[in-house]
């Protein structure tokens, strides 16, 4: 087969993505980078007030996005919320796993309460989520695009708390690679991206418990939000139409290799 080249297009004309932790941070980061390549976007959270201001923000700027409210620690709201965002917006092509939460405790100090929280967030949410959205891609015979927001702690661990943080990010991690390949015959592609340090509500809380972490990074540097664009881009388009499986590292070598 052959291409023009380049073989090269972040145009999402005719796409609709839902993006789960959209109400602030990188989560409505990503449903602004969407909606402006050309997607409709669900943008979901708990909180319905930001998320309607957020999507009114995005038609006011000429895209076209709607909030819908997600408790991503509710299993029957996650097999409901893609349905509810195709009945607006049209059948669901691209899902953004964003939602994710830390724990910031040493192993034997959590709760098993915060235990279950961080897990069911940060690993059986965007399992649930990613089988309610494929099922209903299968049977549509619809392509379709899922990035999981894994983590650089995902690969390293320092010792110093979050243990399970990083765990569950590995799990992240394999999800993608394993789900790739059981939906591989159906042309749904899945792949993830591991930030490092970027800027968000979760890295203020973090810098407030820790101080200034940069000290030990190479380049000493948080990253902004925008640097994570052009890889979410190329993750959700044609362009990457051969790339599944993969976990594309975007942290600036902050944690080190």
């Amino acid at each position: 087969m052959a291409y023009a080249l380049p073989n090269f297009s972040t145009d999402l004309t005719g796409q609709t993505a839902l993006v789960t932790g959209a109400s602030s941070g990188l989560g409505l980061r990503f449903a602004r980078t969407l909606a402006k390549a050309g997607a409709k976007v669900a943008l979901t959270a708990r909180r319905l007030d930001r998320l309607e201001q957020h999507a009114a923000d995005i038609k006011a700027a000429g895209g076209e996005a709607i909030g819908l409210q997600l408790d991503v620690t509710d299993a029957n709201q996650l097999k409901e919320v893609v349905g509810k965002a195709e009945a607006k917006l049209g059948p669901v092509t691209i899902l953004i796993n964003n939602a994710g939460i830390p724990d910031a405790q040493r192993a034997v100090k959590m709760s098993t309460e915060l235990i279950d929280r961080v897990l069911d967030t940060n690993v059986r949410a965007p399992y649930i989520l990613s089988c309610e959205f494929a099922r209903r891609l299968i049977d549509l015979k619809k392509p379709g695009r899922i990035v999981n927001i894994a983590s650089s702690a995902a690969y390293r661990y320092s010792g110093n708390g979050a243990a399970l943080y990083s765990i569950s990010k590995s799990a992240v991690v394999r999800m993608t690679e394993a789900l790739a390949v059981e939906w591989a015959p159906f042309h749904i592609n899945v792949n993830a991206i591991a930030p490092g340090a970027f800027s968000s509500e979760m890295m203020d809380g973090m810098l407030q418990r820790m101080g200034d972490i940069t000290k030990n990074m190479p380049r000493a540097r948080i990253g902004d939000p925008a640097q994570l664009d052009s890889t979410l881009l190329f993750l959700v388009s044609p362009s990457s139409d051969f790339v599944t499986g993969t976990s594309v590292r975007v942290d600036d070598v902050q944690g080190g290799r």
